[in-house]
């Protein structure tokens, strides 16, 4: 069993990462007590019921009461609020974080309420399934992942050291990133994917009219995936991209200049430019493997472990 290193950790929100939280600290030892609070009550019946945290609230005052770590664990558009709502409860030398894959807007939203003596360190677990809520979370999702950390100008070092201590402890690998860098590697590696997935199954669902639901019935072929990740959470993704919008427009822009590429080689015919460019983006995905991010299992591990669907962001918090 590992050392305890937070006595108290409150979880707000009871969705997938804060229920992997929960299973992660507690295989391990990590803390004394987790307490948790969502704005459902529903959502706080079932985590009654299923034993999701040591002690469920029923305000989220109550939950952030004399814990040394709260984790905002709700979409990014209700972090302010959350923050605000807290802000006259928190300890002295507590330490406030994230779970949200933006960045530049959270740090915007949250630490106007952060008070003196508090440490505010932001965080952003790079691991998910597409399931949602209380029952979705376990305790190996967060095993090998990557969480960055984006800690606020003149935060205390040993703050931003426990906190990292936390998330190895918890399976991860973590890397510290300023907010603007943070965004950007983001906006490549998750919310353009996701936009794009969310375009082409809009597009195929169009399509599906016309085709008396063969797009359905054939998907393996390759839709299948998008749809995966296309079954996301809508509040989340909605506040992701309204938040991130400079750094997601650029890339997106990015794209429609390759895409734009990619269309002018196939109406000529040019052979060698698309050969070239799967070669080159094969590599890629070669690398994501060798890296452990992946698994090259066929059918990306289905029917196995679930190991290919744990390598992604498209995770869901729940309030």
């Amino acid at each position: 069993m590992s050392k305890v290193i937070y006595d108290r950790v409150a979880l707000i929100g009871l969705g997938l990462i804060a229920g992997s939280m929960y299973h992660a600290i507690k295989r391990a030892g990590l803390a004394r007590e987790v307490t948790g609070f969502a704005r459902s009550g529903e959502t706080r019946d079932i985590a009654r019921e299923i034993g999701l945290c040591d002690r469920v609230c029923d305000s989220v005052a109550e939950a952030a009461e004399g814990a040394d770590l709260v984790v905002l664990c709700v979409p990014i558009g209700a972090m302010g609020q959350v923050a605000q709502d807290i802000s006259g409860v928190l300890k002295p030398g507590a330490t406030v974080t994230d779970v949200g894959s933006v960045k530049g807007a959270v740090i915007e939203a949250v630490s106007p309420h952060i008070p003196k003596g508090v440490h505010f360190v932001p965080g952003h677990p790079m691991a998910g399934t597409e399931h949602s809520g209380p029952r979705s979370g376990f305790a190996e999702l967060f095993d090998n992942r990557w969480c960055l950390l984006v800690p606020v100008e003149g935060t205390d070092q040993a703050a931003v050291d426990r906190l990292e201590s936390l998330w190895k402890a918890m399976g991860a690998n973590v890397e510290v990133m300023e907010p603007d860098h943070h965004d950007l590697v983001c906006a490549v590696t998750s919310h353009a994917p996701h936009l794009i997935a969310y375009t082409m199954v809009g597009v195929a669902d169009d399509l599906r009219r016309v085709t008396d639901n063969e797009v359905i019935k054939f998907s393996a072929a390759g839709f299948r995936d998008f749809t995966r990740i296309a079954a996301s959470d809508p509040t989340m993704w909605r506040d992701v991209f309204l938040s991130n919008k400079e750094a997601t427009l650029e890339i997106l822009g990015r794209f429609t200049e390759e895409l734009f590429s990619l269309q002018r080689a196939i109406r000529t015919g040019d052979g060698d430019l698309l050969f070239d460019y799967f070669t080159r983006t094969r590599a890629i995905r070669r690398g994501i493997i060798d890296a452990g991010q992946d698994t090259d299992a066929p059918n990306f591990g289905r029917g196995g472990s679930g190991a290919g669907d744990r390598a992604s962001d498209d995770r869901a918090s729940d309030d």
